[in-house]
């Protein structure tokens, strides 16, 4: 969604079309004014530390995606890495704290509030009379005003990507000096706070070229802790180096280097201390924890070994309860043999290549002495892990076929055991397990309420009897399923798809090959357990792997690295327990739903959680065509298309979402040529009624009515099933154990200045979830 530069969601039918057989909304229970917002699932897990305990100086290495193409973060092409580099070098009026709500930054603003209401809505910011932009010309109101009229939508020689909340304002003045800026709105605006964050200089914004071109390859002019040194795109790297007019606290680091790392090398690039800190899968997390595990038992008496004890007892608990991450994903056996590979070996690899490079003759003992003071390195990582401020989804494509029906959606809602789903990613990576309550927020932020109650819980009962009223029943003629290729042209589907394990077919080689088959949950009745019933613990994958992120995360306009990637269930595979016996039809047809889903690297989870999916509706008597299709395509040609019935992917969450949650639940609106208009609703569900709530919540500056109608708003979402928010995604982040201030952040907004490493002799804060 919004304020990291994260996208929005998916939305909904009202509660004015639902039929009389469904459950009305219980009274809107989510209405009320106390505070039902609670904690965040899972505290940021950052290894605190005191500024006076942490050493002046060092550089942070630190693994990102990709060098970003832009450094606007108001272009359509900006990325994670654009707005990691803008939270370092630019200002920002507001940062997200560890619950996920907007707090002031003090470095640059004083106060900020609404001084008048009428006629007109006006803030009024009070600038520090010491924020400096790194050319020494003061922050002022010539600022805001270039970036009001850059984003405004008024001039479209700017090619922004959002305009939100700047097509409100009517001017930008001024005030009594030049530390005063005075913002009057042309309609009144409550989600003001996420306005100018961050703000760029009046040389980025002044004109429509130097907002288009200006700030692409670098930043000049910047006012953050850091200043933006160096972009080498050979390298693939971005440094980051202290600001000298800074006059907030001083940075600690004297450099901050992001550099582009897949994933999958990240393991190898932080045991040869190429890196300090990344996010990691699974696998290579529990590989850290076994190896700091190992370190604390070899030398207990070692420096550093009590830095180390906090990770070695979280593996060890990992180890005993079965918590542990899921295979890499370029690791296709997943055996175990293959997650003890040791850190000696991947030295060993590190070294040839360095021989490549022309140390041909370097003696053995020379390679053994750098092997042992990687694997040394490798000891000192550990692994903090929080949930990100994002959640995984069930969209529900309302749009045509069976699920245009809104009995059939709730009734695919109420077949679904959120709370095992959680459990399946979750719990074997020892994060809370607990399904989303809202669409519009998650725990802990200022909006959320847990108002699933508006659609009801897990009742297969009731699923069946919504199913019923809809028409579906048992028996009667059906048409066989046509297995054509996909709608979007990615995913072949096979007639041969739907054979069971138990098929004399199910093993030829033909079938083996063709990886592109369909599995049809639900053809096959004799009972098999999900995942082909030997009788392995289903909490894991399928060959006894633990699940990990799924991902890559759609945010904004394009799916990117560290979100949602797909799944799907092979031919071959048993279909699950509980199987109908009796196909559900109407007017000649089965009851199938396509689940489309990405396929790829990284894609255990997703499939695991597909599968259980599928295993639940199943037992309802709805039967699924688990299709994979190729991640460049699975948004354009079938989410963004409409070529779905089911799919699964996340959602940021937002602390403005008034504004940044809209596009996704707007009705969907005919366009001239008699398409629809859906933006960023890609269930295609919209009622009137969900567009009134979020336009009166985003103008009502009374914080508990907005809140409230917020919450209304997210209840009716819930009732007209377009999409089920199952669970927040877990962030696994691996650091130096003496890096502090950094690591899984959660909600909160990086403090860059406070970043470094422990003098020595000096301990962390004991509070820290890494050392517990």
């Amino acid at each position: 969604m919004s304020h990291d530069g994260l996208g929005p969601r998916a939305v909904m039918r009202s509660v004015t079309f639902l039929t009389a057989t469904v459950l009305a909304v219980p009274l809107l229970a989510a209405c009320g004014s106390d505070d039902q917002a609670g904690k965040p699932l899972a505290a940021q897990d950052i290894a605190s530390a005191a500024r006076a305990r942490v050493a002046d100086g060092g550089t942070l290495h630190w693994a990102v995606d990709d060098v970003p193409e832009t450094f606007n973060s108001f272009q359509a092409d900006a990325d994670a890495t654009t707005n990691r580099v803008a939270q370092a070098v630019l200002p920002a009026m507001y940062r997200l704290d560890a619950a996920g709500r907007p707090r002031r930054d003090a470095d640059y603003l004083e106060s900020a509030k609404v001084v008048d209401t009428e006629p007109k809505q006006v803030v009024l910011y009070r600038l520090d009379q010491q924020a400096v932009w790194s050319d020494g010309r003061e922050i002022g109101a010539a600022d805001f005003a270039a970036q009001w009229r850059a984003l405004s939508g008024k001039d479209s020689a700017y090619w922004t990507a959002r305009n939100a909340g700047y097509d409100r304002i009517e001017k930008v003045e001024r005030g009594r000096n030049d530390l005063e800026v005075r913002v009057t709105f042309a309609r009144p605006y409550a989600d003001w706070r996420s306005l100018f964050s961050p703000l760029y200089p009046k040389d980025v914004m002044g004109t429509p070229d130097a907002f288009n071109d200006g700030a692409r390859r670098t930043l000049k002019v910047t006012a953050g802790p850091f200043a933006l040194r160096k972009v080498d795109r050979k390298a693939e790297t971005v440094t980051l180096a202290r600001n000298p007019r800074w006059w907030g606290r001083p940075a600690k680091l004297s450099e901050i280097v992001l550099t582009a790392v897949p994933r999958e090398d990240r393991a190898s690039a932080l045991a040869a201390g190429k890196l300090d800190l990344a996010e990691v899968d699974p696998a290579d997390a529990r590989r850290i924890e076994t190896a700091a595990k190992g370190s604390a038992g070899a030398d207990a008496s070692a420096p550093g070994a009590a830095e180390g004890t906090g990770g070695a007892k979280k593996s060890e608990k990992s180890d005993k309860s079965g918590k542990s991450g899921k295979a890499d994903p370029s690791e296709k056996s997943g055996k175990a043999d293959d997650e003890q590979q040791t850190d000696d070996e991947q030295q060993k690899s590190d070294g040839e290549k360095k021989n490549d490079d022309g140390d041909d003759q370097e003696s053995s003992d020379g390679k053994a002495s750098r092997a042992a003071a990687a694997q040394d390195a490798s000891r000192d990582l550990e692994v903090r892990r929080s949930l990100e401020p994002a959640y995984t989804q069930l969209a529900l494509n309302g749009s045509e076929g069976p699920l245009a029906d809104e009995r059939v959606r709730r009734a695919v809602a109420r077949a679904l055991d959120r709370k095992e789903l959680a459990k399946l990613v979750l719990r074997p990576l020892g994060l809370p397990a607990e399904p989303v309550g809202s669409h519009l927020a998650l725990s802990g932020q200022a909006a959320y309420a847990d108002n699933s109650g508006a659609l009801g819980g897990q009742d297969t009962a009731e699923a069946r009897a919504l199913l019923g009223d809809a028409g579906w029943v048992p028996g009667g003629p059906v048409d066989e399923v046509k297995t054509e290729k996909a709608a979007g042209g990615e995913g072949e589907k096979s007639d041969r798809g739907a054979k069971s394990s138990s098929s004399p077919k199910a093993g030829k080689k033909d079938d083996a090959d063709d990886d592109e088959g369909t599995y049809i949950v639900g053809e096959d009745d004799k009972g098999h357990r999900a995942g082909g019933g030997d009788g392995k613990d289903q909490r894991s994958g399928h060959d006894g792997r633990h699940l990990a992120q799924d991902g890559r995360q759609w945010v904004g306009r394009e799916l990117r690295q560290g979100g949602v990637a797909g799944a799907y269930a092979p031919k071959g595979t048993a279909a699950p327990a509980g199987s109908a016996s009796g196909v559900l039809a109407k007017d000649g047809k089965a009851l199938n739903l396509r689940f489309v889903l990405p396929s790829g690297e990284g894609s255990e989870t997703l499939r695991a959680v597909a599968e259980r999916i599928s295993s639940m509706l199943v037992k309802v008597g709805i039967r699924t065509q688990i299709i994979k299709v190729s991640e460049a395509s699975y948004f354009k040609d079938h989410i963004a298309s409409g070529q779905y019935d089911l799919a699964l992917y996340s959602w940021p969450a937002s602390a403005f979402p008034a504004t940044d949650a809209r596009p996704i639940y707007a009705k969907p609106v005919p366009a001239a040529d008699g398409s629809l208009t859906v933006e960023q609703n890609y269930t295609r569900v919209g009622t009137d009624q969900v567009d009134q709530l979020f336009d009166r919540a985003v103008a009502t500056l009374d914080e508990d009515a907005a809140r409230d109608l917020l919450r209304k708003a997210d209840s009716r979402i819930w009732a007209a099933a377009g999409s089920i928010p199952l669970y927040q995604r877990p962030q696994l982040v691996a650091a130096r154990k003496g890096l502090v201030n950094a690591g899984a952040f959660g909600f909160g907004t990086p403090v860059y200045e406070d970043m470094g490493f422990l003098k020595k002799g000096a301990v962390r804060d004991a509070a820290s979830p890494s050392q517990k």
